[in-house]
């Protein structure tokens, strides 16, 4: 399997800053581990790293598809894995970044085995997508898997459907595959975890949504709608843009823009928080150690790579615990 580091996070918890420190301090390259900001024509909405941020260290999978295309996660851990071997035959670490905890989970513990969907049941669920709204959807959803449907947003068009197939064509529950028809996972390594409280993250949303406002958020969906004015598009289809899309159509003003954007957020963050929590392989750093575990984490990584002692602990304010550096073992 190939090493990695793995740092997740909930939206806003500043995964990006945090992975451009660690990709200097290790000599690393990032690869984007977010379902949104892979969507070329969303670079602001999805808060993607700024050009500066990217001159900082090589950054991968940002930006490069298209809005009307979608990606599953088993075509994103092919095209992850394959950059991070890249990288690291290169001699540096692969860093991957992101808050889409299934892709997390496919490239760590590998990707459900799910036979081949009849194009007819994917056409039909895709009909009554189209002639429905999401929510009714979800709610139907929610009936036939909770477990997945508490998972996505309700809003979540692509997801949705895909989870409604299987479900038709299979007999079982998405949540019942992604439990049971695992195939062997393509990487190994620590999945670091930014383990905010949402009342601390509340307002740091708001703020953020009120940047994207005044850089031109709308105007960049503009354009966006200019390339693809399908609504039911799968870039459409994520926090943001959704709500964006919306205004631009006058079904909202700016202000319920502003609002529902934050409030889809905040729930976004709230299930991104809980899944990653439960995770057992997540190691959760509060957000005010970040960077002093990342240094550790810097320290312990160099060290493995070059077979040396791992760096001494300290009793008190320890950032890292030996389980944390044990996972660091990949690189030796």
């Amino acid at each position: 399997m190939i090493p990695v580091v793995c740092l997740a996070g909930p939206t806003g918890s500043g995964k990006t800053a945090a992975a451009l420190t660690l990709a200097k301090a290790l000599n690393g390259e990032i690869i984007n581990a977010d379902s949104r900001q892979v969507y070329a024509d969303f670079p602001l909405v999805t808060a993607q790293p700024t050009p500066e941020e990217r001159a900082g260290a090589p950054h991968h999978l940002y930006g490069f598809l298209s809005t009307d295309k979608k990606i599953s996660a088993g075509r994103w851990v092919e095209m992850a894995a394959a950059k991070a071997d890249e990288v690291v035959r290169s001699g540096k670490i692969p860093i991957l970044t992101g808050g889409t905890g299934l892709y997390f989970q496919a490239l760590l513990r590998g990707i459900t085995n799910i036979p081949p969907i009849d194009p007819v049941i994917s056409a039909r669920l895709a009909a009554r997508l189209e002639k429905s709204d999401a929510p009714a959807l979800h709610r139907e959803l929610a009936a036939a898997d909770p477990d997945y449907a508490a998972r996505i947003h309700s809003n979540d068009r692509q997801r949705i459907l895909r989870a409604l197939e299987v479900v038709e064509a299979t007999g079982r529950p998405f949540s019942w595959w992604h439990k049971n028809a695992m195939t062997p996972p393509r990487c190994k390594g620590p999945l670091f975890v930014i383990n905010t409280d949402l009342n601390r993250l509340k307002p740091r949303l708001a703020r953020r949504i009120d940047q994207m406002l005044a850089n031109g958020a709308l105007e960049e969906a503009k354009k966006a709608f200019d390339r693809c004015n399908d609504p039911a598009a799968p870039g459409w289809s994520g926090i943001g843009a959704a709500e964006i899309l919306a205004c631009l159509h006058g079904r909202i003003d700016l202000a319920g823009c502003r609002d529902l954007w934050l409030k889809n957020t905040r729930a976004y963050a709230k299930r991104q928080l809980t899944w990653f929590r439960a995770q057992p392989e997540a190691l959760l750093i509060a957000p005010e150690k970040v960077l002093p575990a990342l240094a550790v984490a810097a320290s312990a990584t160099t060290a493995e790579a070059r077979c040396q002692p791992r760096p001494t602990l300290q009793a008190k304010n320890t950032f890292l615990d030996e389980h944390h550096l044990d996972a660091f073992a990949v690189f030796s």
